[in-house]
Parts: C-alpha cells; sequence; structure tokens
C-alpha cells in the first residue's frame, strides 16, 4: 500500500526505521549496537522494539528530516509506538491507518513471506492490540492497495485542510 500511496503522490515516503540485527535488510536502515547506544544516550530514540532476533527503531532525527521533506508513512503495529511517535512530534499532522485483515489470511501472507518464523509472527500477530483510536480503518482482504491508497490520501488531505 506504501507503494501505491507514493504512486499516488511522490510526497509519500516509507519511513525506514533503524535495524540491528540479522534477517531481512530491504526497508531498513541497519545500524550498529554501538550506533544505537548513542541514539539512546543522546535521546534521539522516540520508539524501539525487539522482535524476530532484532531491534526496531524510529529515531527523531530521521523522521524529522522526513517529516521537512515529504509525508512519511511509519509502519507500526502497537499502540504504545503509534502514541509514542504522536507525543514527540505533537506538531505534526498524523493521520493513523489501521490495516487489518482475518487471522487466515494473515497467516496465508506470512506463510508466503517465507521467513521460517510463521509460528512466531503469527503469536505477535495474536497479542498485538488493535489501534481503537485510528483514524481510518482499512480491512486489507476486502479493500485492494489502490483503493486502500486513495483513501489513505483523501484522509490525509481532509485533515490538512482541516487542522491549522
Amino acid at each position: 500500500m506504501t507503494a501505491e500511496l507514493q504512486r499516488l503522490d511522490s510526497r509519500y515516503q516509507q519511513f525506514r526505521r533503524l535495524k540491528v540485527g540479522s534477517g531481512r535488510t530491504t526497508g531498513y536502515r541497519m545500524t550498529t549496537d554501538a550506533d544505537l547506544a548513542a541514539l539512546r544516550a543522546a535521546g534521539d530514540v522516540v520508539w524501539e522494539n525487539r522482535r524476530y532476533g532484532s531491534v526496531y527503531v524510529v529515531d527523531a532525527h530521521g523522521l524529522r528530516r522526513q517529516l521537512h521533506d515529504g509525508i512519511p508513512v511509519v509502519h507500526l503495529g502497537q499502540v504504545e509506538a503509534v502514541d509514542a511517535v504522536r507525543n514527540a512530534f505533537p506538531h505534526a499532522r498524523w493521520t493513523v491507518v489501521a490495516l487489518t485483515c482475518p487471522r487466515d489470511v494473515a497467516k496465508r501472507r506470512l506463510t508466503q513471506r517465507q521467513t521460517g518464523d510463521t509460528a512466531e509472527r503469527l503469536r505477535v500477530w495474536d497479542e498485538t492490540e488493535p489501534l481503537a483510536l485510528a483514524d481510518l480503518t482499512i480491512d486489507t482482504s476486502k479493500v485492494p492497495a489502490d483503493v486502500a491508497a486513495e483513501l489513505v490520501s483523501k484522509n490525509v488531505q481532509r485533515r490538512e485542510a482541516v487542522e491549522i
């Protein structure tokens, strides 16, 4: 869906979180434990979590830069992560979108990714609290990515028009 948003408007750009660990590197800015420790010491970590043997981080500097340059699309699933980002940048106009699907669809999609840890990812999926305060909720099993991107973009534009 992020690719569809970018197709609609090049200002939409996926925020690439920092990652320390192994596995997939696409979509992340890989870093080291030492660099992450320096970010923590500088108070530049907005949110971090440990999953699948890695650490994933939203850094204030990276997000600030992206807010200045366009519209960051921040992929997060935890309510606390969304709150942390909103609180770190309270003057930004955030649109929170909850992307959902039935568990069997999630399982099929996870299996197709072939990460080798489908059971663990399903456990995390089961434990993830819904984003009850989302501005928009989209069931990705029913709404195609291009249509979902249109809905998100219209919601973002509407919020830009009414918020000062």
